[in-house]
């Protein structure tokens, strides 16, 4: 049974004499509302798991410019250490005291320069007497090597240096071959 009510605006409003229009309408709202706040926490944590990840994946970055930034300058200055190598063995054979005494302060140099660069993170890569590993070595040659097992670095003609645990410079070496 129905009734109309006039309302103080003059609108005529129809309601069931239970009132169960009004009641489904509340719960249509409270279920749209309920469904929002669902949806604003779901874009909540989900941003926030975003942030997180950022904040995560800035910190990664920034620890390797810190590890790695320097790497350019670092790899221009091995080729300093190899004219320092250089310059001892060409003048190593050398009688004169002079001379020796030259080659002395130049290895001086070349060794306080090597624990500057080691403070920063260079290192030099092991190669003679080791087996080739071609993460670290690059071969220039193989020779029959009496004595030497196969696959091992007889000599080194340029030395390899890693930065951090990252490979810098391969070393350039000769491989014993024995076949």
């Amino acid at each position: 049974m129905a009734e109309n009510t006039t309302s103080e605006s003059g609108n005529e409003d129809i309601l069931n004499a239970d009132g169960d229009e009004s009641e489904t309408e509340n719960v249509e709202t409270i279920a749209v509302k309920v469904k929002e706040e669902e949806d604003f926490k779901a874009k909540y944590y989900y941003l926030a798991a975003e942030f997180d990840n950022m904040k995560k994946r800035f910190e990664r970055e920034k620890e390797n410019l810190l590890k790695f930034g320097n790497e350019k300058v670092l790899s221009n200055l091995v080729g300093v250490i190899d004219n320092f190598d250089l310059t001892v063995s060409a003048l190593k054979n050398d009688n004169d005291d002079k001379v020796q005494n030259i080659v002395k302060g130049i290895d001086m140099i070349r060794n306080q320069f090597l624990d500057v660069l080691k403070q920063s993170g260079l290192t030099q890569v092991e190669s003679l007497g080791k087996t080739f590993d071609p993460n670290f070595h690059e071969a220039v040659a193989q020779a029959p090597a009496p004595g030497k097992g196969d696959q091992e670095i007889i000599t080194e003609y340029q030395r390899g240096f890693m930065l951090n645990g990252r490979l810098l410079r391969a070393a350039k070496v000769v491989v014993a071959n024995n076949d």
